[in-house]
């Protein structure tokens, strides 16, 4: 990844990519058409390609790209979208009016965002999350009913599949996905997945997606790892029915969003190298190994007080508290954490990993007994002490808590 920023840094660091192209572009897309999107599915093949700034631009050009396509259609009236409660999409604010309205982080900005419509938070893959559900229900009820009542207003479903990731890390039933599509399709809905922090192996499957047996959306977005870490980048693909819908009948019609930096030469340089890297190394075995140790190193947490849910699924392992910590009580865990050698910040309720495919089993080992054995000091109400050196040492500066000192971990 290294070589190629440095290869097209003596080459084209940027130009608009607005009635022109480049190689580097050209190379991310058809990487994206014909290794991971193109094939999966003949008759709803993802191969238009929108390449933007990052993740929560990726999510506002396919709301864009969902309504522009049902304005073109001569359906204006098709401009609401529906999702489920518990997600998160990012925060620009065409993403925020789609994330938990809430419990997401954007309540504050309720009066100013669109209204859309929410469904229930899906289950069934952890059904001890939810315990008045059916175990043998996946809570697709919901979404049936909603949509069914408001479809002729509704543009997209859009949600992330398998794993909900910043609005609580929680799993559910692949097969929820599976009726999902069959029922946009019925009702003549759009169906977008965001896999942005699903997506290139992270879950198991190189995308969420396709834990389903056949689930393919109109639209998906992409990010995080698209780039391997490195710089700043998005894409959306789309069917090609969604693409012609949006061009309208004579080809003509542009999106209607073009940022100065969409297709940047160097962020698409890496993408593409980065995407080259991970089909050449046997990303797959990595994660599966990853997820056994995750599964492994993380049960003791199970018999914890004060610990609601352990779950992993491919290479993400999550602890969920029963209440989430106070912020100073967030500030010792974070701290004592660091202190064991491992960086995790806990968010919420939750204290989750999502290590890079590339970490030993030693490296796994250590970071899973750190998570387990603060979690279960913090769980047990003991007393965790830092001079103010200390938490400079651990923080680089002064104490998020405004003082150094003794911090009492309060039992929950």
């Amino acid at each position: 990844l290294n070589a190629a920023v440095e290869a097209q840094l003596k080459s084209t660091a940027h130009i608009m990519f607005g009635g022109l192209t480049h190689r580097p572009a050209v190379g991310v897309a058809h990487r994206l058409v014909h290794d991971f999107f193109g094939s999966r599915d003949r008759d709803r093949a993802l191969e238009k390609v929108f390449l933007c700034d990052s993740g929560s631009v990726a999510v506002e050009v396919a709301l864009k790209m969902a309504l522009q396509y049902w304005f073109v259609k001569g359906r204006p009236e098709k401009k609401r979208m529906l999702t489920v409660r518990g997600g998160y999409h990012g925060d620009t604010l065409g993403c925020m009016a789609v994330c938990d309205p809430v419990k997401g982080m954007h309540k504050m900005f309720a009066g100013v965002l669109p209204e859309h419509l929410f469904a229930e938070r899906p289950y069934g893959a952890h059904p001890n999350a939810d315990p008045n559900a059916d175990h043998g229900d996946d809570g697709f009820g919901s979404m049936e009913a909603m949509l069914r009542a408001h479809h002729g207003e509704v543009a997209a479903v859009i949600l992330e599949p398998v794993v909900q990731g910043a609005g609580g890390m929680h799993m559910y039933s692949a097969a929820y996905l599976d009726k999902l599509r069959r029922l946009c399709d019925e009702l003549d809905v759009l169906l977008i997945y965001d896999e942005i922090a699903t997506g290139f192996g992270r879950t198991g499957e190189l995308f969420a997606m396709d834990h389903a047996d056949a689930a393919t959306p109109d639209i998906v977005c992409i990010g995080k790892a698209l780039t391997g870490g490195y710089m700043t980048m998005g894409a959306v693909v789309a069917t090609t029915r969604v693409g012609a819908g949006v061009s309208g009948n004579e080809g003509t019609t542009p999106l209607m969003h073009g940022p100065t930096f969409m297709a940047n030469p160097l962020s698409a340089s890496v993408a593409a190298a980065s995407l080259d890297l991970l089909l050449e190394r046997r990303w797959n075995d990595d994660v599966t190994r990853i997820q056994a140790a995750l599964g492994k190193g993380l049960a003791p947490a199970r018999k914890l007080p004060g610990v609601k849910d352990v779950r992993v699924l491919g290479a993400i392992g999550v602890i969920e508290l029963d209440e989430a910590p106070a912020p100073r009580q967030a500030d010792a865990l974070q701290a004592a954490l660091v202190a064991e050698g491992v960086w995790i910040r806990p968010f919420g309720e939750l204290l989750y990993t999502m290590p890079p495919y590339v970490m030993t089993d030693a490296q796994i080992e250590r970071l899973c007994a750190a998570l387990v054995g603060v979690t279960g000091r913090y769980t047990a109400g003991e007393e965790v002490g830092f001079s103010a050196e200390e938490m400079r040492d651990i923080f680089g500066a002064e104490t998020a808590s405004g003082s150094a000192g003794r911090l009492r971990w309060a039992t929950p």
